[in-house]
Parts: structure tokens; C-alpha cells; sequence
């Protein structure tokens, strides 16, 4: 059975590892991936994008465990999602429902059998004490329903919604990447019908003409927009971080518009 991993914890720390050698000690021959541990700390929604692009690339079967948890240790129910065949495992504050959004889950369960965790448990350490065992005695062959007590709703999640009027399409920045390239809500669907070298892309006093089909489609250091491998938009600066030459961040507005309506001066 194959595990993945996606958390906030980083590499500097330990977390990780702990992690992967609980799961070690209960199933040592389950297969761990690690998705990333370099989502944003405490950023939820980065977590849940992530998660969302990523998972259709895995085998039916996966157990995804998504460790994003600023609530640990409060209120806030660890669960379990199975929809499609596979599982996803995390704190119910959103994180894990991207991944299956407009799908109806199989079953979900408040993770509460103590049985299935690791004891003395620490409030602020879920993914060792509740997750990542959870994780391991699935892959073993434990059934779903017997780590906790079924519910029928988990907390979701909803990206910011995408504003269309005659001439614009308003969106924004929901996550950047590695390379400081600024993903947005506005998805390649939102852009059908739209003539593509017409089209102006604006982030502040940044203008962007026309949709590039890849990052070397400009020269090094300007600005290029492309639909992303996620499809969004996407904003970036060829061999550069768009996000360092703009000081973009999370929430700042995209524009789409077109540019002869916009010369034809009907803005």
C-alpha cells in the first residue's frame, strides 16, 4: 500500500522522520512518498491545492496524509475521507477537501479509536500520534470503519470565487510556487472563447499582453502569463520570481480583459 505525505513541518526538524518511522514500525513494508513539507506554515489553503492537483496522479488505493494543522490539539476532529478508492487522512479544518471537490465521498470518520494511536498522545503532535499510525494499520489491512465513528460532513474549503462582467475576469493570487510564480483562481476554462494574444493580463501596474503557451516564450527577466500544469493562470518572470519583482502575495487581484475592447475605449 502506497502512503503519501504532505505537511507544513519542513526539513530543518525532525517531524518527518518521526512520522515515517511510526508508520516504519507498524507496517514496514508500506511505501511512503513525500508529496512536499514545504507547504507554508499554517496556510491550509496551499495544502489543499496542492492535494487537489496532485493526488489523480496516484493509484487507486492511495492513502494521502495531509498534516496542514494550526487547530492541532484544539476542537478541531482528525479524519478519514475514502472517496473513489482512495484515503485521505488530516485535521478536518478544510485541508483534505479540494482534493474531492463535487465528488460525494464513500465515507468519512472521526478518527476517535484510540486503539489505532500512539499513547501517551501529545496535543500538539497529530501527525505522529494520530495520523501517521492511522495511515500504517489502514495499509495493513485495518478496515476504515473500525478507527473511529462515521460522520456525514467534514469542513470544506472554497477558492475565492471568479468575477466575470462583459469585458473582464477578475480573479486572484491562491498560491505561489517554489519559483515565486503566481498561481491564480482563474482557470483555463474561465479563458474559453477569449482570443489569446488579444488578452491583457494586469497584476497592479504589471501588464502582461497576450497567453504564452511557456515560461521561454519571453526573454529572461519579463513578465509571461501561461495556463500552469495545474490549469490556472498563471503569472511568472522567465528565468526569474515574479513574486520578488512584484511583491505579490495571497489575495491580490488578477484582471483579465481584452485589449482592443480596452482601445476601442470601453473599459
Amino acid at each position: 500500500m502506497l502512503i503519501t505525505l504532505t505537511t507544513d513541518f519542513g526539513l530543518q526538524d525532525s517531524f518527518v522522520g518521526i512520522m515515517k518511522g511510526v508508520i516504519a514500525g507498524i507496517n514496514s513494508t508500506a511505501a511512503v512518498i513525500d508529496l512536499t513539507h514545504n507547504i507554508p506554515a499554517q496556510d491550509v489553503m496551499a495544502g489543499a491545492l496542492t492535494l487537489r492537483h496532485s493526488i489523480r496522479y496516484f493509484p487507486r488505493g492511495t492513502i494521502h496524509v495531509a498534516v496542514v494543522d494550526p487547530g492541532v490539539g484544539s476542537a478541531r476532529r482528525p479524519v478519514l475521507i475514502e472517496c473513489d478508492g482512495s484515503y485521505l487522512i488530516g485535521p478536518d479544518n478544510g485541508v483534505l477537501s479540494l482534493a474531492i471537490a463535487g465528488k460525494k465521498p464513500g465515507l468519512i470518520v472521526h478518527l476517535a479509536n484510540s486503539a489505532y494511536h500512539l499513547q501517551p498522545m501529545s496535543t500538539t503532535f497529530h501527525g505522529r500520534d494520530i495520523f501517521a499510525p492511522v495511515a500504517a494499520h489502514l495499509s495493513l489491512g485495518v478496515p476504515a470503519t473500525a478507527l473511529g465513528r462515521s460522520l456525514q460532513t467534514f469542513d470544506r474549503l472554497a477558492l475565492p470565487e471568479v468575477i466575470r462582467a462583459a469585458a473582464e475576469i477578475v480573479g486572484e493570487i491562491v498560491y505561489i510556487d517554489g519559483f515565486g510564480n503566481l498561481f491564480t483562481n482563474i482557470e483555463e476554462h474561465d479563458l474559453t472563447g477569449l482570443p489569446r494574444q488579444e488578452i491583457e493580463i494586469t497584476l497592479g501596474a504589471i501588464r502582461i499582453s497576450g497567453l504564452a503557451s511557456n515560461y521561454a516564450a519571453a526573454n529572461a527577466g519579463n513578465f509571461v502569463a501561461v495556463v500552469n500544469s495545474w490549469g490556472l493562470l498563471e503569472i511568472a518572470v522567465s528565468q526569474g520570481s515574479a513574486q520578488q519583482n512584484t511583491g505579490a502575495k495571497i489575495g491580490d487581484k488578477v484582471k483579465v480583459r481584452i485589449a482592443s475592447y480596452i482601445a476601442g475605449g470601453r473599459k
